[in-house]
């Protein structure tokens, strides 16, 4: 065999073997996921969008007995560096007959965007301390009719400050509310704290099934078999977005003498997809 033909021979056999390798290596499948509704908060340092936000305010305790008030001061909410910036302060504001002695930030799409199912993700870090309340969370477009939790409320993630490794994933509805509610926590590996660095919370939400994820790690999944007698699936029509600090309140406890303020939630982006081709993404209610 002369040098020509043995160079030909090994090349031949080479392509043979990267042919093969590709034929056998999995190849990438297209995502199914579309993207129907996002916030990447690249914009100036300035308020958030108000085309896709509101900025909620009052101290009234929100249900919670939480002792912030949610201001829309540029000190509490804003953008930089291409986040979401909410920040729990302490000091005394008053409005509204009401003093209470932190401010924070909650801001939501509601009469913005809306959608039934799809899936709904943010990647964020959360604040850390003993009374410390952030969440990522999702109300019913229908509250202002029929009210909560008949409109239904999905959690996607909730960490309370006297657990720095644990975020909770919920859903309540009719009959299954605060300690009745259907909970699950997520836990980091010993020693590591959620608000250490930025993670994706994410839920996959199916007219029968809502599936909850930290970094792409599902922990749980709830369905209609979760019901029991009396309660009601409130997850077949559209939920708007809400992110909060909240200070204080039932659950988290108040804040005390290890508390450092200021506290900050960092909100990378939020974004909203739909299964491609099965749903769409249905118009806020009014």
């Amino acid at each position: 065999m002369t040098s020509r033909h043995r160079l030909l021979l090994v090349a031949w056999i080479f392509l043979l073997s990267a042919f093969a390798a590709a034929q056998s290596s999995p190849q990438p499948a297209s995502s199914p996921w579309t993207l129907t509704w996002s916030d990447e908060f690249n914009g100036p340092n300035s308020a958030p969008d108000a085309s896709k936000w509101v900025v909620e305010t009052g101290g009234e305790g929100w249900g919670n007995d939480e002792l912030e008030f949610y201001t829309a001061r540029p000190e509490n909410v804003y953008l930089q560096d291409g986040n979401l910036v909410i920040k729990a302060l302490k000091e005394k504001y008053s409005g509204g007959g009401v003093t209470r002695d932190y401010t924070s930030a909650r801001v939501k799409t509601q009469g913005k965007f809306s959608q039934a199912y799809g899936r709904f993700e943010a990647r964020i870090k959360i604040p850390r301390g003993q009374g410390m309340w952030p969440a990522f969370w999702m109300l019913g477009d229908d509250v202002d009719k029929v009210g909560w939790p008949a409109c239904g409320e999905i959690d996607i993630m909730e960490n309370i400050g006297k657990q720095p490794g644990i975020v909770h994933g919920s859903i309540h509805g009719p009959g299954y509310v605060g300690g009745v509610g259907l909970e699950a926590p997520f836990r980091l590996p010993a020693g590591r704290a959620f608000a250490d660095d930025f993670h994706v919370y994410a839920v996959e939400w199916e007219p029968e099934a809502i599936r909850f994820y930290v970094d792409d790690h599902l922990y749980v999944t709830r369905t209609r078999a979760d019901m029991r007698p009396g309660w009601k699936w409130s997850f077949d029509h559209p939920f708007f977005l809400i992110l909060n600090v909240a200070v204080g309140g039932d659950w988290p406890g108040n804040p005390d003498g290890t508390t450092v303020f200021p506290q900050t939630m960092l909100v990378d982006y939020v974004r909203v997809y739909r299964r491609g081709g099965s749903t769409t993404a249905l118009p806020a209610q009014h």
